[in-house]
């Protein structure tokens, strides 16, 4: 043989030893046809020691569990063997036939893919509907799994103030506040308190919580604030701050089956615990009544004023701008209008309002300007007098009074000035100036008898009538309105369309502002409402098989009562667990079976 034959031939003993010696990741399911509704579970496993593991797209399904990790160790002759698993409990959603793509490892530094599968999705069997029930044939997600260890020592909410005494007016600092020492996945505030009692401006929180560490009672937790708020307490007394709630997913190591299963870490499942955090009490003192100034208008803080116009010497009917500025900390968003005192010849415009003001965990702070448009309407010499603002300070408990600089003003005779009304000081000294004001007039007016010409004409025996025609009306319509309310079903069912639309409304709403949950809830609440308004069926005993029976006698077509089906499933399902499902699509659908069953019924 030649030397090129043997050279093959190693080279193919040699790539058959690397290929036997390559694990394979293999994917599986544990059916490959299932209903909707129904759950089913993916493994992925190999024999190997595992680096990494990237799941698949499994977008199609509603993942309600994993991923769950095991792994296993295998001795025969000598030879060790670890067998790793990856599996997640998938619930089906919607019909058809779907592929999960491979999913892929990492073992020694080299990335292995496994096959891909095909589950084919079938309609399941429609499920009984309750107000609080959950799908037939779909299984509790882990989640909602009953806890088997006690958390509220280990995770737990605090509302935290930086003040509880203040005075009426101080600002607040509030923090809400996460302390933990497990593991969290996910949670959502589901409570926030209304705060009644206070005026309030948010603190813009940060993309995401920092973690931080902080003890508490000796013990070590895990600290992130959640949100924070300035509050500004608006009457003396002690207010009380509710509590918030939130839902948290917490990861908690599964109890180890056997001793190879310790070995190699156990596997994990995910919690859902609610907790709220405790009510705090603000003790609000009353401003002090001891030295308040006269002007005082409820500023509290600490401010600075200034003042400043534009120019000093101007022609009658020129404007000129007197401008304020208040800086300082405070409740300057609450400072009330100023007053400044011009003099009467002068036209004066509302001021325009130009903030800078940051609300920072600092407090809120910045500067208020009021640009005040003035015009002179009349020559001479005139003073603005000085402008004061009375504040209360918390930090010294005292009263203080500023006072701003005063103002010569000359105005020259200005080229139109004839054109204008002025209006002195002097309520007598009153000019016509063009058309603006006029004398009385002395000459013939023209007067007549008063009645002459109304008493016996047209318009006379017109309002005659008009009395009784105007009673005749109201009792027909009254009457129109009896008997049109008299059927309350047929009421109800007129109102039908009403109410979704604001249930409907308030979706668009939760959509706009991301809140899924709320979303769904909105969407669900609109849909059954209407329902049940509109086919007169209670709400205890409003359910899917009512619904359906219910619109096929009114001769709904099954196409609208499928997607009704359709669009109740996925809220339904929404409202326990995240769906992939747009959205927009589902708002669009909702309003969609709604005008399909108004244009059929």
């Amino acid at each position: 043989m030649s030397k090129r034959y043997y050279i093959l031939l190693v080279f193919i003993f040699l790539t058959k030893a690397l290929l036997a010696q390559t694990p394979k990741l293999t994917a599986s399911v544990s059916k490959a046809q299932v209903g909707t509704g129904d759950t089913f579970e993916i493994t992925f496993s190999i024999s190997a020691n595992v680096e990494g593991f990237n799941p698949p797209d499994m977008s199609a399904f509603q993942i309600v569990g994993g991923p769950n990790q095991s792994s296993s160790m295998e001795m025969i002759n000598g030879a060790t063997t670890v067998n790793t698993a990856y599996s997640f409990v998938l619930m089906a959603v919607k019909e058809g036939e779907f592929t999960i793509g491979p999913g892929a490892v990492v073992v020694n530094g080299r990335r292995i893919s496994s096959n891909a599968v095909k589950v084919k999705v079938v309609k399941g069997q429609r499920a009984q509907q309750s107000t609080g029930g959950r799908a037939k044939g779909m299984q509790p997600a882990a989640g909602n799994l009953p806890l088997a260890t006690d958390l509220s020592k280990d995770l737990f909410l605090r509302a935290v103030i930086d003040k509880d005494n203040v005075y009426q007016g101080q600002q607040i600092l509030l923090t809400y506040r996460i302390y933990t020492r497990v593991a969290i996945t996910q949670y959502n505030v589901t409570k926030l308190p209304d705060l009644t009692g206070f005026w309030n401006e948010d603190i813009t929180p940060p993309k995401q919580a920092q973690l931080r560490q902080e003890v508490l009672n000796g013990v070590k937790y895990n600290v992130a604030d959640l949100k924070q708020v300035i509050l500004f307490p608006e009457h003396a007394g002690n207010i009380t701050i509710d509590p918030f709630s939130t839902d948290f997913v917490v990861r908690l190591p599964a109890p180890a089956k056997d001793i190879m299963d310790q070995f190699f870490g156990g596997a994990f499942v995910d919690k859902k615990y609610t907790t709220k955090s405790a009510p705090l009490v603000v003790h609000v003192r009353p401003l002090p009544e001891n030295g308040k100034p006269p002007g005082f208008t409820g500023a509290v803080g600490n401010f600075s004023i200034e003042s400043s116009i534009d120019k000093t010497s101007v022609k009658a009917n020129d404007p000129l701008n007197y401008k304020v500025k208040v800086t300082g900390a405070g409740n300057i968003k609450l400072l009330k209008e100023l007053n400044p005192n011009f003099p009467s010849d002068f036209e004066k415009y509302d001021p325009k309002l130009t903030d800078s003001i940051t609300d920072k965990a600092a407090g809120v702070s910045g500067y208020r300007f009021y640009n005040y448009l003035l015009i002179p309407r009349k020559e001479g010499d005139y003073t603005i007098d000085p402008l004061k603002l009375s504040y209360f300070n918390p930090s010294t408990g005292r009263y203080t009074t500023l006072t701003t600089k005063g103002f010569h003003i000359k105005v020259a005779k200005g080229n139109n000035e004839s054109n204008v009304t002025a209006l002195a000081g002097d309520k007598q000294d009153v000019k016509l100036l063009a058309k603006d004001i006029r004398y009385i007039k002395t000459g013939s007016a023209g007067l007549t008898k008063a009645g002459e010409d109304f008493f016996g004409s047209l318009l006379y025996y017109l309002l005659l009538l008009l009395g009784p025609a105007l009673c005749l009306i109201a009792y027909l319509v009254r009457n129109w309105h009896e008997k049109a309310n008299s059927d309350i079903v047929k009421v109800k069912s007129r109102r039908a369309s009403r109410v979704a639309a604001k249930h409907l409304a308030n979706a668009q709403k939760q959509l706009t502002a991301k809140n899924t949950q709320a979303f769904y809830e909105a969407v669900f609440r609109g849909l059954y409402g209407y329902l049940g308004d509109k086919l007169n069926i209670s709400y205890a005993d409003l359910n899917k098989d009512v619904i359906t029976s219910t619109l096929s006698k009114r001769g709904v077509e099954s196409g609208v009562i499928d997607h009704l089906m359709e669009t109740l499933d996925m809220c339904e399902m929404a409202r326990y667990a995240p769906v992939t499902v747009s959205e927009q699509q589902v708002f669009e659908k909702a309003k969609g079976v709604i005008n399909d069953i108004e244009d059929e019924i």
